[in-house]
């Protein structure tokens, strides 16, 4: 039997001796790209959980603002009648709104839930029939907070209306 040693393997094109039958220089490459990829997939990891985290974070502040629309819709006065046989109409006023809006969020623990929670100045009522609610809050997403100790600014918005029916 012709045994052949690691040592004396020849080129099978060219019949030279192989001198570095291991591949030499390219001997620990495989490390490097696979940390390299470790650390790309921890990096992605990263993102999606942070945008995760101020993805879910908007959603809780929008059901709060629409919780709060809703409080504030039901803060109406009744308007004046135009005719002897007319029915009455819901009137929204802006400061009543804004209050009905932070009573909400008082009664509902929300500032203590929310960092950086504010009613933002856009909430009123525009047309004096529909209240418009605006919070913004802070957001600190995981791993990534160092980078953005202050958080990230999120807001929220939701419109409601009251209408009188028989």
């Amino acid at each position: 039997m012709n045994r052949v040693t690691a040592k004396h393997r020849r080129h099978r094109r060219t019949g030279a001796e192989d001198p570095e039958p291991s591949g030499g220089r390219e001997h620990g490459q495989l490390m490097v790209l696979i940390i390299g990829f470790v650390l790309l997939a921890l990096l992605v990891a990263t993102v999606v959980t942070a945008a995760s985290s101020v993805y879910i974070e908007h959603k809780k502040l929008l059901s709060l603002a629409d919780g709060a629309s809703v409080a504030a819709a039901d803060s109406f006065t009744l308007g004046q009648l135009e005719t002897a046989g007319g029915s009455p109409a819901a009137v929204l006023d802006g400061g009543r709104v804004r209050g009905a809006a932070s009573d909400y969020l008082n009664r509902n623990a929300a500032f203590t839930r929310f960092s950086g929670l504010a009613v933002a100045p856009a909430t009123g009522s525009p047309d004096g029939a529909t209240a418009v609610v605006v919070l913004s809050a802070a957001v600190h997403p995981p791993v990534v907070n160092f980078l953005v100790p202050d958080g990230i600014r999120i807001e929220a918005s939701s419109t409601a209306r009251s209408r009188l029916t028989r």
